[in-house]
Protein backbone atom coordinates (compact mmCIF):
# COMPACT_ATOMS: atom_id res chain seq x y z
CA UNK A 1 0.00 0.00 0.00
CA UNK A 2 1.70 3.49 -1.33
CA UNK A 3 1.90 5.34 1.69
CA UNK A 4 2.47 8.92 2.08
CA UNK A 5 4.44 10.05 4.99
CA UNK A 6 4.69 13.67 5.35
CA UNK A 7 2.49 16.10 3.55
CA UNK A 8 0.60 19.20 4.69
CA UNK A 9 -2.64 18.81 3.06
CA UNK A 10 -5.34 19.55 5.69
CA UNK A 11 -6.61 23.08 4.77
CA UNK A 12 -5.82 26.58 6.77
CA UNK A 13 -4.15 24.74 9.54
CA UNK A 14 -0.40 25.71 8.22
CA UNK A 15 1.51 26.89 5.39
CA UNK A 16 0.40 23.62 3.10
CA UNK A 17 -3.18 23.80 1.62
CA UNK A 18 -5.08 26.97 2.03
CA UNK A 19 -8.56 25.68 1.45
CA UNK A 20 -10.37 22.49 1.58
CA UNK A 21 -10.15 22.63 -2.88
CA UNK A 22 -6.65 22.67 -2.78
CA UNK A 23 -6.47 19.69 0.14
CA UNK A 24 -8.74 17.64 -2.43
CA UNK A 25 -7.02 18.32 -5.40
CA UNK A 26 -3.63 17.23 -3.64
CA UNK A 27 -5.22 13.98 -2.83
CA UNK A 28 -6.45 13.27 -6.28
CA UNK A 29 -3.03 14.08 -7.30
CA UNK A 30 -1.58 11.74 -4.93
CA UNK A 31 -4.30 8.70 -5.67
CA UNK A 32 -3.43 9.39 -9.27
CA UNK A 33 0.27 8.72 -8.56
CA UNK A 34 -0.70 5.63 -6.53
CA UNK A 35 -0.81 6.94 -3.00
CA UNK A 36 -3.46 4.31 -0.90
CA UNK A 37 -2.48 5.73 2.16
CA UNK A 38 -1.87 9.24 3.41
CA UNK A 39 -0.27 10.69 7.05
CA UNK A 40 -1.00 14.30 7.42
CA UNK A 41 1.58 16.29 9.34
CA UNK A 42 0.47 19.37 10.09
CA UNK A 43 3.77 21.94 11.84
CA UNK A 44 3.75 21.50 15.58
CA UNK A 45 5.64 24.68 17.12
CA UNK A 46 5.63 24.53 20.49
CA UNK A 47 6.25 28.25 20.83
CA UNK A 48 3.29 29.34 18.74
CA UNK A 49 0.42 26.89 20.27
CA UNK A 50 -1.43 27.36 23.34
CA UNK A 51 -0.84 23.67 23.70
CA UNK A 52 -0.90 20.12 22.46
CA UNK A 53 -4.64 19.88 23.29
CA UNK A 54 -5.32 23.31 21.02
CA UNK A 55 -3.59 22.32 18.29
CA UNK A 56 -5.29 18.66 18.17
CA UNK A 57 -8.27 19.94 17.98
CA UNK A 58 -7.20 22.15 15.11
CA UNK A 59 -6.02 19.43 13.25
CA UNK A 60 -9.50 17.58 14.13
CA UNK A 61 -11.55 20.55 12.68
CA UNK A 62 -9.59 20.78 9.20
CA UNK A 63 -9.33 17.09 8.94
CA UNK A 64 -13.12 17.38 9.76
CA UNK A 65 -13.57 19.55 6.46
CA UNK A 66 -12.32 16.97 3.77
CA UNK A 67 -12.47 13.38 5.62
CA UNK A 68 -16.13 12.12 3.83
CA UNK A 69 -14.88 13.81 0.51
CA UNK A 70 -11.20 12.53 0.10
CA UNK A 71 -10.63 9.98 -2.81
CA UNK A 72 -7.76 8.55 -0.34
CA UNK A 73 -10.06 6.65 2.59
CA UNK A 74 -7.04 5.36 4.21
CA UNK A 75 -5.82 8.68 6.35
CA UNK A 76 -3.91 8.95 9.24
CA UNK A 77 -3.70 12.39 11.65
CA UNK A 78 0.32 13.44 12.99
CA UNK A 79 2.12 16.28 13.27
CA UNK A 80 5.51 17.38 11.99
CA UNK A 81 6.65 18.28 15.31
CA UNK A 82 9.92 20.85 15.64
CA UNK A 83 12.76 20.20 17.75
CA UNK A 84 12.95 23.08 20.37
CA UNK A 85 13.97 23.49 23.52
CA UNK A 86 12.15 22.03 26.35
CA UNK A 87 9.97 20.31 23.75
CA UNK A 88 9.95 16.81 24.97
CA UNK A 89 8.51 18.64 28.61
CA UNK A 90 5.36 19.75 26.94
CA UNK A 91 2.58 18.12 27.99
CA UNK A 92 0.74 15.74 26.10
CA UNK A 93 3.35 15.68 23.29
CA UNK A 94 3.12 12.20 22.76
CA UNK A 95 -0.25 12.67 21.17
CA UNK A 96 1.51 14.37 18.50
CA UNK A 97 2.80 10.05 17.31
CA UNK A 98 0.96 9.13 14.14
CA UNK A 99 -2.40 7.66 14.59
CA UNK A 100 -1.92 3.61 15.72
CA UNK A 101 1.18 3.62 16.13
CA UNK A 102 4.62 4.70 18.27
CA UNK A 103 5.81 6.92 15.63
CA UNK A 104 6.40 10.75 16.02
CA UNK A 105 7.72 12.82 12.65
CA UNK A 106 10.36 15.43 14.14
CA UNK A 107 12.07 17.77 12.36
CA UNK A 108 15.57 19.43 13.45
CA UNK A 109 16.18 23.27 13.21
CA UNK A 110 17.95 24.93 10.18
CA UNK A 111 20.82 26.38 11.90
CA UNK A 112 23.84 25.01 13.75
CA UNK A 113 23.61 21.66 15.32
CA UNK A 114 23.69 21.86 19.33
CA UNK A 115 23.66 18.77 21.57
CA UNK A 116 20.88 19.28 23.17
CA UNK A 117 18.35 19.00 20.15
CA UNK A 118 19.24 14.93 20.32
CA UNK A 119 18.66 15.58 23.88
CA UNK A 120 14.96 16.36 23.10
CA UNK A 121 14.57 13.57 20.91
CA UNK A 122 15.98 10.95 23.35
CA UNK A 123 14.15 12.50 25.68
CA UNK A 124 10.59 12.01 24.29
CA UNK A 125 11.62 8.68 22.79
CA UNK A 126 12.41 7.28 26.07
CA UNK A 127 9.73 9.28 28.30
CA UNK A 128 6.64 7.81 26.29
CA UNK A 129 8.77 4.97 24.82
CA UNK A 130 7.97 6.25 20.58
CA UNK A 131 9.86 5.82 17.78
CA UNK A 132 11.40 9.00 16.39
CA UNK A 133 10.66 9.58 12.61
CA UNK A 134 13.65 12.40 11.42
CA UNK A 135 11.98 14.86 8.67
CA UNK A 136 13.83 15.12 5.66
CA UNK A 137 16.83 14.00 6.73
CA UNK A 138 18.78 14.84 3.29
CA UNK A 139 18.01 18.73 4.08
CA UNK A 140 20.13 19.70 6.75
CA UNK A 141 23.45 18.98 4.76
CA UNK A 142 23.48 22.95 4.47
CA UNK A 143 23.72 23.44 8.00
CA UNK A 144 25.27 20.82 9.29
CA UNK A 145 28.78 19.31 9.02
CA UNK A 146 29.63 15.76 7.64
CA UNK A 147 30.40 14.74 10.94
CA UNK A 148 27.26 15.61 12.65
CA UNK A 149 25.21 14.43 9.78
CA UNK A 150 27.11 11.45 10.02
CA UNK A 151 25.76 10.81 14.03
CA UNK A 152 21.86 11.48 12.73
CA UNK A 153 22.41 8.81 10.60
CA UNK A 154 24.12 6.10 12.89
CA UNK A 155 20.96 6.69 15.19
CA UNK A 156 18.33 3.70 15.06
CA UNK A 157 15.39 6.59 13.95
CA UNK A 158 13.50 6.13 11.11
CA UNK A 159 14.78 8.57 8.36
CA UNK A 160 12.26 9.82 6.70
CA UNK A 161 12.81 10.81 2.80
CA UNK A 162 11.23 13.94 0.58
CA UNK A 163 10.77 12.63 -3.17
CA UNK A 164 12.21 15.23 -4.14
CA UNK A 165 15.79 14.00 -2.89
CA UNK A 166 16.21 12.16 -6.01
CA UNK A 167 16.09 14.91 -8.59
CA UNK A 168 19.24 16.44 -6.62
CA UNK A 169 22.62 14.91 -6.97
CA UNK A 170 23.55 15.97 -3.55
CA UNK A 171 20.74 15.18 -1.40
CA UNK A 172 20.20 11.79 -3.78
CA UNK A 173 23.77 10.50 -2.28
CA UNK A 174 22.41 10.90 1.53
CA UNK A 175 18.72 9.19 0.14
CA UNK A 176 20.38 6.50 -1.33
CA UNK A 177 22.90 5.71 1.48
CA UNK A 178 19.78 5.32 3.96
CA UNK A 179 17.87 2.94 1.71
CA UNK A 180 20.97 0.78 1.17
CA UNK A 181 22.26 0.68 4.80
CA UNK A 182 19.49 0.91 6.92
CA UNK A 183 15.81 -0.71 7.08
CA UNK A 184 14.24 1.84 8.77
CA UNK A 185 13.22 4.82 6.59
CA UNK A 186 9.70 6.16 4.86
CA UNK A 187 8.97 8.18 2.14
CA UNK A 188 6.78 11.47 1.72
CA UNK A 189 6.22 14.19 -1.09
CA UNK A 190 6.22 16.46 1.91
CA UNK A 191 3.42 18.28 -0.86
CA UNK A 192 2.16 21.87 0.37
CA UNK A 193 -0.03 22.63 -2.53
CA UNK A 194 -0.33 21.83 -6.40
CA UNK A 195 2.10 24.67 -8.03
CA UNK A 196 5.70 24.47 -6.55
CA UNK A 197 5.34 21.81 -3.78
CA UNK A 198 2.83 19.68 -5.40
CA UNK A 199 2.87 15.95 -4.91
CA UNK A 200 5.62 14.06 -6.71
CA UNK A 201 5.05 10.32 -6.22
CA UNK A 202 5.77 9.62 -9.73
CA UNK A 203 9.13 11.27 -9.39
CA UNK A 204 10.07 8.55 -6.45
CA UNK A 205 8.83 5.64 -8.57
CA UNK A 206 10.87 6.07 -11.79
CA UNK A 207 13.86 6.80 -9.42
CA UNK A 208 13.82 4.25 -6.45
CA UNK A 209 13.50 0.07 -6.85
CA UNK A 210 9.68 -1.64 -5.29
CA UNK A 211 11.87 -3.55 -2.65
CA UNK A 212 12.79 0.33 -1.18
CA UNK A 213 9.12 1.35 -1.68
CA UNK A 214 7.96 -1.57 -0.13
CA UNK A 215 9.95 -0.85 2.91
CA UNK A 216 8.54 2.24 3.27
CA UNK A 217 4.86 1.11 3.17
CA UNK A 218 5.41 -1.53 6.06
CA UNK A 219 6.99 1.71 8.52
CA UNK A 220 3.37 2.31 9.87
CA UNK A 221 2.57 -1.99 10.36
CA UNK A 222 6.05 -2.46 11.79
CA UNK A 223 5.74 0.15 14.56
CA UNK A 224 2.03 -0.36 15.12
CA UNK A 225 0.64 0.21 18.68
Amino acid sequence: MLTEYHCHALPGIDDGSDSVETSLAMLEMMKEQGVERVVFTPHFYCHREKSVERFLEKRQAAFELIKDKSPIKDMRLGAEVAIEHGISEAENIEKLAIEGTKLILMEFPYREYKGWMSEEIYNISAEYDLKIMIAHVHRYLPYYSKEELENILATKYVMQINNEAFASWSEKKIAKKVITSRTRFAFGSDAHNISDRKPNWDLLQKKVKSDAIDISNGIIERYAR
